[in-house]
């Protein structure tokens, strides 16, 4: 399934991807080429994650790995066969209070395995481009793995070009903006302090949106 997930990546999702939103990148040099690594973005739409997967270069992508909703994105043998095998997610549990469940052990797993995993550490899609409250699962991943870099990137305008609850995509050009890895420092509540001003720091540094 590498090589399918690599090609169908490569030669049809990335154009897909680019084609609907124009892609312009900030910062790409900054993406880890190798694993372990942790991507923490914002996240406002579906498309986030294509772009995501899209901004890679080739020789890179096969190892990137996006968190993903289980209930969502495994919920029909179809979207779950995609999801797994085409955007290769990391399907975890929503936590259930009292249920004692380790939701991140998929993702440390894939940590471990020596992949670029992709954390949306708002936990769900957001409404436009504000940043919503962040959840500390991300914290707890570089805690486990402080080797790995945690790379801060901000999407501008993937929920206008799919908005939470719609179904057929807008051509509008996006922005995709890399941001300075961050290093794991030994304290969470400073961490998640520093990645949400990272990402504040890069919405200030988006452009207007425009139509592709």
């Amino acid at each position: 399934m590498g090589w399918l997930r690599f090609l169908l990546l490569v030669l049809a999702a990335r154009p897909l991807a680019l084609f609907l939103t124009g892609a312009d990148v900030v910062g790409r040099e900054r993406l880890p080429l190798k694993g372990p690594a942790i991507i923490a973005a914002n996240h406002a739409s579906h498309v986030d994650t294509l772009l995501l997967l899209a901004i890679f270069p080739s020789r890179a992508v096969a190892r990137v790995r996006p968190v993903a909703a289980a209930d969502y994105f495994l919920r029909d043998p179809v979207i779950g066969w995609f999801s797994r095998h085409v955007i290769g997610i990391v399907p975890v549990a929503r936590l259930k209070a009292g249920s004692g469940e380790d939701v991140l052990a998929p993702a440390r797993a894939a940590l471990a395995a020596g992949d670029i995993v992709v954390v949306f550490p708002e936990g769900t899609r957001g409404d436009g481009d504000d940043l919503g409250q962040l959840k500390g699962g991300v914290a707890r991943l570089a805690q486990a793995f402080p080797e790995a870099p945690v790379t801060p990137v901000w999407i501008q305008g993937a929920g206008r070009v799919l908005p939470k609850g719609e179904t057929i995509p807008a051509p509008l050009n996006c922005a995709v903006l890399v941001g300075e890895p961050l290093d794991w420092t030994g304290d969470r509540a400073a961490f998640m302090a520093r990645l949400r001003a990272a990402l504040l720091a890069l919405k200030d540094q988006a452009p207007p949106l425009r139509w592709s």
